[in-house]
């Protein structure tokens, strides 16, 4: 033990910074691109993926807006719209919404807790690898004109063997199995970072508010995704190798895909928006100076929404006829929501009204999600209640609603909180001024090209139509929201272009130039591959904010790479653990993964086949190199 070196009095400064990054830089060049377990790595990775998927999903919805400007156009054909709102739909809600909602927490997490790395590096930089040939399938299908073309909900029996041949339903399949094992495992790493890599004194009680959404969202992924998952395997099983549990010609039944598809796609709603509602926590703490409002009131309406959105799922099957005890149940459930949403919002506004708000960019995008969320909040109730859902069902007012919800409830926070941390991310400040010409332009454009669906869907236009004819009514309404979309695609150029400036300049912010108290904040920006040279020590909500230095507990070695795991309650240190190194295991895994899912596309055999390979790369990956030597913590 003595001849280990370790931080401490006699290990400090220019020296212990030079050997933490030796033990922690990953390797130069290509090779150490490939074989990083770094969580910051892999979370720009996942941030810089979802955001240019966020681009391509936005840019069929600008398409689609084209094509329903005018009646009767024929700018694009009836198959290809079909294809261009499946893509839509299934890129922003698979492939965008809830993997950057995790990506954002991969970075963050580590840092907020006060720890060295996110649980499971190598299974981190799995998943990305494995969400990365998940989108790759997806899109180069699109490309080559074999994109899928049922929907993003793919209901049976329409995206059965009997109405859609072909390999566009299989390819949408297996790419919801790419995004699922993605998204579970990053789940797992953040549920174990969170319960047992925070920082000493930081108790479950003195959480930041954010650290709670994501805990909450990841019980909420593991729970919910595998419905999903298991919805998506017996599609395929029915379309490769005719089973039949959506057939009910074969005692199979239609409705069981809605049951397991809605189960998992409506708390995937509160997946969505739950992280958004932690980055509304910290912006709206920061850029008032001071705590957030009922902390404990704000924690609580967490977790009650995370329990009640797994009671909700059939508020979308009220069309398909229920018993009258289901109507009542649900309906009770979906408008039950409402009330810890509502605290939520009552806390924000008093934090905002009992402190000195600075209404810098961040907090500007916590302003529209209030409002906007508050429109969604109240056009969710009203679907909620059967007799306006069976009036309202498949038109416009629910494409309005959902829009509302997710853009508001989901988008805005994630504009607001990457524009907050992103000096945390690069080490540079976004243009105010840039800054705040986007935000006005996304929020107005965004209003004014949502509200009027409102109405469109009440004159009867239904959604998922290509063109609709003249004389309905719905050609001004049309018009304004296609012309309001683009005034949403300028914001977004300004965000992006203030973005690339942004990066062209050398780095110049400080480790807290918002004067934030979270722990990420007490990091360099952006942080270095070891994050803290000493593990902090947390005596309160706001470390930052109190008195005096920070706290640090020493003792971790530094020629290698060593965690603190404490207790799941109290925070208490427990022991020393190392922390993986760098490996291509990962990747190659993934590799082998991806060929076996695409393969059983073509063939049951690559599923035999293909889990040769996969084996070798779990085996390898997995095979103990060196025992675990957990050690006490004794200081």
């Amino acid at each position: 033990m003595s001849d280990v070196a370790r931080d401490g009095e006699a290990l400090q400064g220019a020296e212990l910074e030079a050997r933490l990054h030796r033990t922690w830089s990953r390797a130069p060049g290509l090779w150490g691109w490939l074989t990083t377990v770094d969580h910051k790595d892999i979370g720009r990775r996942y941030i810089y993926t979802a955001m240019t998927l966020l681009i391509l999903g936005g840019a069929l919805a600008a398409a689609m807006r084209l094509q329903l400007a005018t009646p009767e156009s024929g700018l694009i054909s009836a198959a290809r719209y079909n294809q261009i709102f499946t893509m839509h739909g299934t890129t922003m809600m698979f492939l965008f919404a809830v993997p950057v909602m995790e990506a954002v927490a991969i970075y963050i997490i580590p840092l907020m807790v006060g720890t060295r790395n996110i649980a499971f590096p190598r299974l981190n930089a799995f998943s990305y690898w494995t969400y990365l040939f998940g989108a790759l399938l997806l899109w180069v299908a699109f490309a080559l004109n074999v994109g899928p073309d049922a929907g993003w909900f793919m209901y049976v029996p329409l995206s059965g063997p009997e109405f859609t041949p072909g390999k566009r339903t299989d390819i949408w399949a297996q790419m919801i199995t790419f995004t699922e094992v993605a998204a579970i495992a990053v789940a797992v790493e953040l549920i174990v970072t969170i319960l047992k890599f925070r920082a000493p004194g930081m108790t479950i009680a003195r959480m930041p508010l954010y650290v709670w959404s994501i805990l909450v969202t990841s019980i909420m992924v593991v729970l919910s995704l595998p419905a999903v998952a298991l919805a998506s395997g017996m599609l395929l099983a029915d379309r490769l190798i005719g089973t039949q549990f959506y057939n009910p010609f074969e005692h199979g039944d239609a409705l069981l895909w809605q049951h397991l598809f809605w189960f998992f796609a409506h708390p995937e709603v509160y997946i969505i928006f739950l992280p958004a509602m932690g980055f509304v926590s910290q912006i709206v703490e920061t850029f008032t100076q001071r705590p957030v409002f009922a902390y404990a009131a704000l924690v609580l309406a967490t977790v009650a929404i995370g329990l009640l959105s797994f009671g909700v799922w059939v508020h979308h099957m009220f069309a398909t006829g229920l018993p009258r005890l289901g109507y009542d149940f649900y309906t009770a459930a979906s408008m039950a929501v409402a009330v810890p949403s509502a605290i939520q919002i009552f806390c924000w506004i008093a934090t905002m009204w009992l402190g000195r708000p600075r209404f810098a960019v961040p907090l500007l995008y916590v302003v529209a999600f209030i409002v906007t969320f508050v429109i969604g909040g109240l056009t969710g109730v009203m679907v909620a209640s059967v007799p306006l859902d069976l009036q309202l069902h498949d038109s416009y007012f629910v494409v309005a609603h959902l829009h509302y919800v997710l853009i508001g409830g989901g988008v805005f926070p994630l504009l607001g909180a990457l524009t907050y941390w992103f000096p945390k991310l690069t080490g540079r400040l976004l243009s105010e001024g840039l800054g705040k010409a986007a935000f006005w332009c996304v929020f107005l454009g965004f209003n004014a090209a949502f509200f009027p669906m409102h109405i469109t869907g009440m004159l009867g236009m239904p959604r998922r139509v290509y063109t609709y004819p003249t004389g309905m009514g719905w050609d001004a309404l049309n018009m304004m929201s296609s012309l309001m979309t683009g005034v949403i695609v300028i914001g977004g150029i300004l965000f992006v272009t203030n973005v690339v400036l942004a990066l062209r300049r050398p780095p110049d912010a400080g480790p807290n130039p918002w004067n934030a108290p979270g722990l990420e904040w007490a990091a360099d920006s952006p942080p270095a591959p070891y994050n803290f040279e000493h593990i902090p020590v947390v005596s309160s909500h706001t470390p930052l904010w109190e008195e005096g230095p920070l706290n640090v507990m020493t003792g971790l070695r530094v020629d290698d790479r060593e965690q603190v795991v404490t207790t799941a309650i109290e925070a208490q240190p427990d022991i020393r653990y190392p922390s993986p190194e760098p490996t291509l295991w990962p990747l190659l895994s993934a590799v082998a993964l991806a060929a076996l899912f695409i393969g059983s596309i073509f063939t049951p055999w690559a599923v035999v086949i293909g889990a040769v390979p996969l084996a070798v790369g779990f085996t390898v990956w997995f095979w103990p190199k060196n025992a675990p030597d957990g050690e006490p913590v004794i200081e």
